[in-house]
């Protein structure tokens, strides 16, 4: 079955999927490539969901839960604040916490009822290779992505029976606002020289390949963290 045909419900309609953080870059890309192959798309902005506040979440989800139908969630926002283990701030790591693993797993306990319900559901959570490497400044990141891996795991196994496939896709150096941020210049021709492909990942590429994971297409893999760097963790 082709791509656009597996976002189309036996009666005609379009599937609905829910992206975070899809103002700019990756998240920007799937919502983009999704709604290409025929999906309905909800692109909450952080002033109808704020990460952040739990308590702004919890509206979002009591919302999500009474008024939309949710097939595919995608939990792409995230935050990398850098800094030292010696240094890292107690507010930043809660901070960091609440965006990259709380606010996923309220997500996807929000969405999952409504997909066993109809025994059907694509979840992909946005890890990143730094959750099985790391460098300096990124302990706090690296320990969230790691969590979030673990957290994809364990769902996998409890809604696979339901029909719902849960995987996480760890990208590695993508062209984004926050490579760029956070790395000079001379470090993005570093990174570039360190991958087999000497280059950094199109925003698309990740795309393309969330999209194959929450279309009909993907009938049987779960509970993977699928790495798309390039080759940057062969080294």
């Amino acid at each position: 079955m082709g791509l656009r045909d597996g976002r189309e419900m036996q009666d005609g309609s379009a599937r609905t999927a829910l992206v975070t953080g899809a103002s700019r870059g990756i998240g920007k890309a799937i919502a983009s490539e999704l709604t290409a192959v025929g999906w309905d798309v909800l692109t909450p902005s952080r002033r109808e969901m704020d990460l952040s506040a739990p308590e702004s979440v919890e509206r979002f989800c009591a919302r999500l839960q009474s008024e939309a139908r949710v097939d595919a969630l995608i939990n792409n926002a995230g935050i990398n604040v850098l800094d030292l283990v010696t240094d890292i701030q107690d507010d930043d790591w809660s901070a960091m916490l609440l965006v990259n693993v709380t606010a996923p797993r309220k997500l996807i306990q929000a969405v999952s009822a409504g997909m066993v319900s109809r025994r059907w559901g694509r979840i992909v959570n946005i890890s990143s290779v730094f959750s099985l490497v790391s460098r300096s400044g990124r302990s706090a990141y690296s320990t969230t992505k790691a969590a979030i891996n673990g957290f994809t795991r364990a769902a996998a196994i409890e809604l696979g029976p339901e029909g719902i496939l849960v995987n996480a896709v760890c990208p590695g150096y993508v062209e984004t606002d926050l490579t760029y941020a956070n790395n000079s210049q001379s470090d993005i021709e570093a990174i570039q020289r360190s991958i087999p492909l000497r280059r950094l990942a199109a925003p698309e590429e990740i795309a393309r390949l969330v999209a194959f994971l929450c279309s009909d297409a993907n009938s049987y893999l779960t509970g993977q963290t699928i790495i798309a760097d390039g080759g940057f963790t062969c080294l």
